[in-house]
């Protein structure tokens, strides 16, 4: 079952879901901050070269074998507008052993406490949120943040559970994918097992992974698809200590968000063209600034095609795994999550 658009939910509901896109804007700047941002300051306070993502890495069905970055965050979020029913835990573990509790972190978690943690922490309104946040995504598996369902005067979201692990295969996810697509009717397999593999690697490129990538990865895009089953909105953040990207799967398309860096040039007609100085263009659009470049966040968008959406007739269609499912749409240069004013610039470089 698809998510239930605006103008299928009642009044509440859009209230519900006004409250959660505005928090998702600022989980989107927690996320790019300890994914990208610390990972840099991490690297260039231990006197290493950050590793910059390369543009062919960021087009459709890139196929990139690298290594992994110690010094690079990895993490994984899950954050439903909705609250997860029970049902799910057989796909998704979220148990009372690994609720977000006092005795749950000291027993799960690979940090230390250190006597600051109480239950309002939890909550996205306390303004600790982020500390709590930024420890407790550096533990296994996923975190999950939604909304509290024993509150029912008000709309409120937290921290419910860590150390989440996707047990949904992946075999499932594709066939659940491929239903959806109209490329199957039945089963995985009922076109014969060529065509049952290729919808397993199609899966990947559907949520904007090669299908060699590694299992964090793989986890998020099944978790994207069996969140897909319910009716409200989820969206899945993704960090690879190998691919140096931030991947956001929402209902809105799929996100990737790396460092990139700007020559001197490059500043100085960017300015130019915004109709500021250099300086403040290094102040609202870079994270930092050397003698020879400077470091930006950059963004692409990718939309999903004709092949990779259902048909309108709703009939069978056959699979050609030679067509690409998605598609460059936006490429922007990010102003930092510190600064509110700025506009994103476009700025292509995939394809140049």
């Amino acid at each position: 079952m698809p998510f239930l658009r605006r103008n299928e939910i009642g009044w509440n509901e859009r209230f519900r879901r006004c409250v959660y896109f505005f928090l998702r804007d600022e989980l989107d700047g927690l996320m790019i901050t300890e994914s990208l941002i610390r990972s840099y300051k991490t690297f260039k306070s231990c006197g290493e070269q950050y590793p910059f993502v390369e543009m062919r890495e960021l087009k459709p069905r890139a196929r990139v074998v690298g290594q992994e970055y110690n010094s690079h965050s990895h993490l994984m979020v899950i954050f439903n507008e909705g609250t997860i029913p029970n049902t799910a835990k057989t796909y998704l573990h979220f148990f009372d052993s690994n609720k977000v509790n006092k005795e749950n972190l000291l027993n799960l978690a690979i940090f230390d406490l250190k006597g600051l943690f109480n239950q309002k922490m939890r909550f996205f309104e306390d303004t600790a949120f982020p500390i709590l946040l930024r420890e407790v995504i550096k533990s296994d598996y996923s975190v999950m943040i939604q909304q509290d369902p024993t509150i029912k005067t008000r709309y409120r979201y937290g921290l419910t559970h860590f150390h989440v692990r996707v047990d949904w295969p992946v075999a499932q996810a594709a066939e659940d994918l491929g239903k959806y697509l109209r490329y199957i009717s039945k089963d995985l397999y009922e076109k014969g097992d060529k065509v049952g593999e290729l919808i397993q690697q199609k899966l990947y490129e559907y949520y904007g992974f090669h299908h060699t990538v590694g299992g964090r990865r793989t986890a998020a895009l099944v978790a994207a698809r069996y969140l897909a089953r319910f009716d409200f909105i989820s969206t899945v953040y993704i960090c690879s200590s190998e691919a140096r990207t931030l991947f956001r799967l929402a209902e809105q398309g799929i996100s990737k968000y790396a460092l990139i860096k700007l020559s001197n040039a490059e500043i100085e007609d960017l300015a130019c063209e915004l109709g500021i100085e250099q300086k403040d263009f290094i102040s609202s659009y870079l994270i930092d600034k050397t003698d020879e470049y400077g470091v930006g966040i950059f963004l692409v968008t990718y939309d999903h095609n004709e092949h990779s959406t259902p048909p309108t007739d709703g009939k069978l269609r056959d699979l050609n795994p030679d067509y690409q499912w998605l598609n460059v749409d936006l490429q922007l240069l990010v102003p930092p999550p510190t600064v509110g004013d700025a506009k994103p610039i476009h700025l292509s470089r995939v394809y140049t």
